[in-house]
């Protein structure tokens, strides 16, 4: 699908709205929810008992805004100059109503699997420093962290895009649902604060869902936990915690918060 410059500058230009309004939105209101609004109420459910300094702020800011510009150009070049590379249809009819739900939840199994390994791989030592530090300088993250990379990683995050464009049938609509909640997710796991219930870590379910409070400790604590929407492959490949459970409860039993060890 050859567009012309104008049309790519302009295809360019509202990914760049629909990114940023996803982040903006959901970061913005989980930031005025917990930590304005009910931030005395919710005192009882925040993981690390300090808050972020203003200079954190801007820091998540300034490498956030890169990310949106590097997301928005890869969206481009998958959904418009190499669309006819890829799976994606655009007439819902083209594939039963089952597949293209199902089609939603494949695209979660494969972000989840993908950034699993990503992950692992930017925590090896010749690749940390140039990948993934500028994340991990957000020892206790904020919503705004959620897209705070180097321009290195935010390539690398950005690689589920083409990626779920060339393996998975997805209707357009499809990948738009999927990112709205993949951010949504993604906010949560950087609030600072545990959403979950007391106990949700020892349900069936819980048990291999990812949770606010383990992506918190990985940032405080830089070892294990690497999962994004599950913790299936920290338990698969034995990276998660073994005091996961110890600082769950003590986050949302408030018998204390998590410190560095």
């Amino acid at each position: 699908m050859m567009d012309k410059p104008q049309q790519l500058f302009d295809y360019f230009a509202l990914a760049m709205m629909h990114v940023g309004m996803r982040y903006f939105i959901v970061a913005g209101s989980a930031f005025i929810l917990l930590y304005v609004l009910f931030r005395k109420a919710m005192n009882n459910r925040k993981i690390q008992s300090k808050f972020p300094q203003i200079t954190d702020y801007g820091r998540d800011f300034f490498y956030s805004i890169i990310t949106i510009f590097i997301f928005s150009l890869v969206a481009v070049l998958t959904l418009r100059t190499f669309a006819d590379y890829t799976l994606i249809y655009y007439e819902i009819s083209d594939m039963p109503v089952w597949y293209y739900w199902s089609s939603i939840l494949l695209m979660f199994v494969l972000h989840d699997f993908y950034f699993y390994w990503i992950h692992r791989m930017m925590h090896l030592p010749k690749f940390y420093r140039h990948f993934h530090k500028v994340h991990h300088t957000s020892t206790n993250p904020s919503p705004w962290t959620a897209y705070s990379f180097h321009p290195l990683e935010a390539i690398l995050e950005a690689g589920i895009i083409p990626l779920i464009a060339i393996t998975i049938p997805a209707h357009r609509s499809a990948i738009v649902i999927f990112f709205i909640f993949q951010i949504i997710y993604n906010v949560y796991g950087h609030t600072g604060y545990e959403l979950y219930p007391k106990n949700f870590h020892r349900t069936w379910i819980g048990r291999y869902i990812n949770t606010s409070v383990a992506h918190n400790m990985h940032h405080k604590k830089f070892h294990g936990n690497f999962g994004l929407y599950t913790l299936i492959w920290d338990r698969v490949f034995g990276t998660l915690r073994k005091d996961y459970n110890e600082d769950y409860e003590k986050a949302t039993e408030k018998k204390g918060v998590i410190h560095s060890r």
